[in-house]
């Protein structure tokens, strides 16, 4: 992990160099630039085979200690045979633990020293923010001199470094460990795999253990803030987080997870692999007591049932994530008051599902924060010292308190790349201040509202690959479609309806159903978009929707429609998930909605319909190759499922929420007559009236 911190610390300054004001950082740039070129050297040094040998054998040693009851016997047979082989190839004779001790001695020493380096220009640009410009001088001269000092230090180390004496070439050296442990020992040879992994990709699996029920983006945008991916002029980091998570999928190192759409899993032993290093390392503490004394050398911590005590928190970690496991989280404005006072290095801080009513004006003092996530809270507003925090890229403030407001502060977020909103009244719209526009780094934006001049101002902002608007209405419709055009980097959109609140009956079923998308069959979508979310009345299918090749993604609710759209979407080639919430007010599907060849790519099918679908007749053979998982809900008229599902030999899951029990009962694994077609599908599950049921799969 030492040359993951070198690379990732030269990372940081590149990044400083770019971000900050040229004038606070001239007088220091060569300086930053000669260091950087020191940490090559170093960099170099901790690239030779012997180090990767040092770390694969504390892997392997914190892999056998935290997980040796899980092991067995033969895998810690094959683990204590992995280090053995490590000494022999590596000429270590002797007290073998006394040597590999002294090597251990001087990583660390190495490892301390860019810590601190790092926590120091954390705390330089803590201490510039908001001086004049004569102290601004005067700070930039010490953090000059530190930072020649920072160069000493670690030249001084480097001339003790260890010799390493003879270091068989790397692919030599992992060929013959790969020649000693094939695939009859699975442990050792995913730990090779693991061990191969550039430092960004490394650390990107330590992430994608730590947040198991993040989706894609999430992730990538916490890789991002994480500094795990390099920043260069002209490049959008995202792109370059999203191909790590996919090269990680290629190795086999992460997987599509099953049960929650467009998230990951890190599968076995990979999961157990991370979770040893971050142990050893102190890389990632989870703890579900807030009175957890948290170790100083930690950089990222979890808490789980955080209740009002944070005695434990010290100056050190750059990410904090608070959370509840169930409910939520009885987090007091008091609590992180004391939180933010003592660790202002911190450069992540999520707050998901606590019963926060508001943060402490000390939030604006975390000056190096870069993600700031505040789910499911009960906030109304945002204190005005967030304009001071100038390196934020993502503000998360999704499920708020009611009547979220937010201010013109905002603005001041030159660095800002996703604002993620939504609060729970009206139609879930956040009104922005007018001059959104000139987030020019904005990539994100999600939930708002786009009357009162700001949809003519969307038109400006081309960087946009996201787009969420909602409460759309006529007054505003044709300037926003016409924006929206203009967004040819966008990828994602979604477009809500405003409720006609006069005609909505509370007690029907059929939302939306008097509140019509204006204007759709004017509009022509960007062509790079994936995803698609249309929530109110279609009048009729728009007929640019069946020639989008590159949609993945497709959300219809509350559409109303007269003709089924399956027609026209199951030919679109790219599609993987559809979801039809009230798409279609048919009481009958036939064949030809799902013919031979039909949705070629499709893996998620979502279908309800409050009532409407009363007979869902077939599925012809050679439809839906590639479908995983089925979800039928609210179809409590429907009383069989179609013939030809037995013939969807690649689906995975079924779920049936809130369907006729008669429907249940024929599909019963216990003599129900209709349980062939369904007999071949691994999971089943089943919420309803019966839910003590059927299925014990």
């Amino acid at each position: 992990m030492a040359v993951s911190l070198v690379t990732l610390f030269q990372w940081r300054l590149n990044s400083v160099l770019l971000q900050q004001e040229n004038e606070i950082l001239l007088g220091v740039k060569d300086q930053i630039l000669s260091l950087v070129s020191k940490l090559d050297e170093v960099g170099s040094f901790l690239g030779d085979p012997f180090f990767w040998t040092l770390h694969a054998r504390e892997t392997a040693k914190s892999f056998l200690t935290l997980s040796e009851p899980e092991l067995g016997k033969k895998g810690k047979e094959q683990m204590v045979s992995f280090i053995r082989k490590l000494d022999q190839v590596t000429g270590v004779s002797g007290d073998v633990e006394r040597i590999w001790a002294r090597y251990k001695i001087w990583v660390s020493e190495i490892r301390g020293t860019l810590r601190e380096a790092d926590d120091y220009v954390d705390d330089f640009i803590i201490k510039v923010c908001g001086q004049t410009e004569q102290d601004q001088k005067e700070s930039t001269a010490e953090f000059r001199s530190e930072i020649e000092n920072i160069k000493s230090r670690v030249s001084e180390i480097m001339n003790r470094r260890p010799q390493l004496g003879f270091s068989p070439v790397l692919e030599d050296f992992q060929k013959l460990l790969r020649s000693k442990f094939d695939e009859r020992t699975p442990l050792v040879s995913c730990m090779l795999s693991y061990m191969n992994l550039p430092y960004d990709l490394k650390l990107s699996l330590l992430f994608c253990c730590a947040f198991r029920r993040k989706t894609k983006a999430d992730l990538v945008r916490v890789l991002v803030a994480a500094g795990l991916v390099q920043e260069k002029s002209g490049e959008l980091m995202e792109d370059k987080a999203q191909e790590n998570l996919e090269r990680l999928v290629d190795l086999g190192m992460l997987e599509e997870e099953v049960i929650i759409w467009d998230s990951f899993r890190v599968p076995s032993p990979y999961y157990e692999f991370s979770l040893s290093v971050m142990k050893a390392e102190d890389f990632f503490i989870s703890t579900a007591n807030s009175d957890t004394i948290i170790p100083p050398t930690a950089r990222h911590v979890s808490i789980l049932e955080a209740a009002n005590t944070t005695t434990g928190m010290n100056s050190l970690p750059h990410s904090l994530f608070v959370s509840a496991k169930d409910g939520f989280s009885k987090v007091s404005s008091d609590c992180l008051r004391n939180v933010m006072h003592n660790a202002k290095l911190l450069r992540m801080l999520e707050l998901e599902n606590t019963e926060l009513n508001n943060l402490p004006d000390e939030v604006g003092q975390l000056v190096n924060l870069r993600y700031l996530g505040v789910r499911h809270s009960n906030i109304t507003k945002l204190p005005e010292s967030i304009s001071n925090l100038r390196n934020l890229q993502t503000l998360d403030i999704y499920w708020s308190g009611c009547e979220f407001e937010l201010s013109n502060g905002v603005l001041n977020l030159a660095q800002l790349r996703h604002l993620k909103m939504f609060q729970p009244s009206d139609d879930g719209e956040v009104r922005v201040p007018q001059g959104i526009s000139r987030l020019r780094n904005l990539q994100t934006l999600e939930g708002i509202y786009a009357g009162g001049g700001i949809a003519e101002e969307l038109g400006i902002m081309t960087q946009l690959s996201s787009l969420g608007v909602r409460r759309v209405s006529e007054d505003h419709a044709d300037e926003l479609y016409f924006s929206v055009m203009k967004l040819t980097r966008l990828q994602k959109l979604s477009l809500l309806v405003e409720r006609e609140r006069e005609s909505y009956d509370s007690s029907s079923s059929l939302l939306y159903e008097n509140s019509i998308l204006p204007c759709l069959q004017s509009f022509s979508p960007p062509p790079l978009l994936q995803t698609l979310e249309l929530e109110g009345r279609l009048i009729e299918m728009p007929l640019w929707l069946g020639s989008m090749e590159n949609l993945t993604t497709l959300r219809l609710c509350h559409s109303h429609l007269s003709e089924n759209p399956t027609t026209i979407l199951q030919f679109l080639p790219n599609l993987k998930y559809l979801q039809m919430a009230e798409a279609h007010k048919g009481r009958r599907m036939e064949k030809e909605f799902f013919s031979a060849g039909g949705f070629p790519k499709l893996e998620y099918l979502d279908i309800s319909s409050y009532n409407n679908l009363v007979e869902w007749t077939e599925i012809e053979e050679g439809a839906l190759p590639c479908l995983k998982q089925l979800s039928i809900s609210f179809c409590m008229e429907l009383m069989l499922l179609p013939e030809g599902l037995q013939h969807v030999t690649t689906l995975q899951i079924l779920d049936l929420y809130d369907v006729h029990e008669d429907l249940i009962r024929r599909l019963s694994p216990n003599g129900g007559p209709e349980n062939y077609k369904i007999k071949h599908i691994p999971l089943v599950n089943y919420q309803g009236d019966m839910s003590h049921g059927f299925w014990g799969r």
